[in-house]
C-alpha cells in the first residue's frame, strides 16, 4: 500500500481463519509461522542466524528473516488480502524470471517466503524517469503473458475488477457506509466522503458504466492489474527487473496500472500533470500493445482506464482495512480519498 503523497493511496475463497495485527502478536502464531519458515528454509539449505525483524500493518505482517546466505522475507496477509500467496506462486510459475520465485507460499494461510530481490528502483543512486521506460516495457510484457490466465486467476480468488463488473462494485462501495466513513445523516466526518461527493459520485454512474463499456469494448483483454506500481515495488537487478508486493492485485483493465505508476513519478521527480516526461512514460507502456492497436486508440483507453481505477484503488483500501485490528483508523481514509479522486485530472 502506497501513502497519500501521490494520491489516495473479496476475500480469497476457502481461507482459514488469518490472525489480524494482535494475533500477529500472539507468541503462539509467531512460534508456528517461525517453525514454518525455518522448515522451508532449513529444506532448501539455509539456517535462521538471527531473531527476525518483524513490520505489522492492519493488512499484513511482514518478517526479515537473517540466515547464513542472506536475507529472506515471510509475509501473512490479512484475510482481505491473503490471495496475494496464490497469485504469487501463479507469477512465478507463468512468467518466470519478472517476478521473485517464492520459496513457499500457503494460500490456505495466506503465507508466503521469499528471497531478498536487492534493490528496489528507489533505492538506486540515480534512478532517473528514464529507467521507468525499459521497466513499464517489461511490466507491460508481464500483463500480456497473463492474459490467458485471467480466468483461472479469478477462480483462485484474485479479484474480479474487469469493466464489466466494475459499476456494480462501485454501486455496492457507495452503499458502505463505514467504508466511506458517513454518519447516519450521510455526512462525512473526520476525513470521510462529504454528501456532496458521495451524491455526486451516485448521479455519475451511469456514466461510470458507460466508460466501463468503453473499456470493455476496447479490444484490450484483461490481466494482472499491480495497482501499487511505484519504485518502491519494483526490484532492480542486472538481469532486469522483478515485481512485488502484489497484495492490491486484481485482475482488471491493465492499463489502470498507470494511474498510480505516473503519479508516483510525477510526485518523486516534481513533475506537472501532462509534463511530457509523463506522456513519454505512458507511451512506453502502451508500445508493446501497438501490435494489435493504433497509438491515438490506446491514449484515450488508457485515459479511461485511470479514471477507472481511482474506484479500483477504493476497492484495494477496503480490502486491506477488512479487519478489526485498531491501527486501521490511521488509514481509513483512504477509501472516501480515492473515490473523490474519480472526478480529479489524471496524470496525463
Amino acid at each position: 500500500m502506497a501513502g497519500a503523497g501521490v494520491g489516495w493511496w473479496p476475500t480469497l475463497r476457502g481461507v482459514t481463519t488469518i490472525p489480524v495485527a494482535a494475533g500477529w502478536a500472539d507468541p503462539q502464531w509467531r512460534s508456528a509461522a517461525l517453525d514454518w519458515v525455518t522448515g522451508h528454509l532449513d529444506r532448501h539449505g539455509r539456517r535462521v542466524t538471527g531473531p527476525v525483524q518483524a513490520r505489522l500493518r492492519p493488512w499484513s505482517s511482514v518478517w526479515q528473516v537473517p540466515t547464513d546466505a542472506r536475507s529472506y522475507w515471510f509475509k501473512a496477509n490479512s484475510p482481505g488480502t491473503a490471495y496475494e500467496a496464490v497469485l504469487l506462486a501463479e507469477l512465478a510459475r507463468r512468467t518466470p524470471g519478472r517476478v521473485l520465485d517464492p520459496v513457499a507460499v500457503d494460500p490456505s494461510r495466506g503465507w508466503s517466503l521469499l528471497p531478498d530481490g536487492g534493490p528496489t528502483l528507489r533505492e538506486l543512486a540515480e534512478p532517473g524517469p528514464a529507467r521507468w521506460v525499459d521497466v513499464l516495457v517489461a511490466y507491460a510484457e508481464l500483463q500480456r503473458e497473463l492474459v490467458p490466465a485471467a480466468d483461472e486467476l479469478v477462480a483462485l480468488g484474485v479479484p474480479d475488477q474487469r469493466p464489466a463488473a466494475m459499476p456494480g462494485l462501485l454501486a455496492d462501495l457507495l452503499d458502505d457506509r463505514a467504508a466511506l466513513l458517513l454518519d447516519a445523516e450521510g455526512e462525512g466526518g473526520g476525513g470521510g466522503l462529504d454528501a456532496a461527493t458521495h451524491d455526486r459520485l451516485r448521479a455519475h454512474l451511469p456514466r461510470f458504466a458507460e466508460d466501463c463499456r468503453r473499456l470493455a469494448d476496447s479490444g484490450i483483454p484483461a490481466s494482472v492489474q499491480h495497482d501499487d506500481l511505484h519504485d518502491g515495488n519494483v526490484f532492480a537487478a542486472a538481469d532486469g527487473y522483478r515485481f512485488f508486493d502484489w497484495g492490491d492485485a486484481s485482475v482488471a483493465h491493465p492499463f489502470g496500472t498507470l494511474l498510480v505508476t505516473l503519479r508516483s513519478a510525477a510526485h518523486t521527480f516534481s513533475l506537472p500533470e501532462g509534463d511530457p516526461v509523463l506522456v513519454r512514460l505512458r507511451d512506453a507502456y502502451l508500445e508493446p500493445w501497438t501490435d494489435r492497436h493504433d497509438r491515438a486508440t490506446l491514449r484515450e483507453v488508457a485515459g479511461l482506464a485511470m479514471r477507472v481505477t481511482t474506484v479500483s484503488r477504493a476497492l484495494s483500501w477496503r480490502r486491506a482495512l477488512d479487519t478489526t485490528d485498531p491501527s486501521r483508523t490511521e488509514y481509513a481514509d483512504a477509501v472516501p480519498g480515492w473515490l473523490g479522486e474519480l472526478f480529479a485530472p489524471m496524470p496525463v
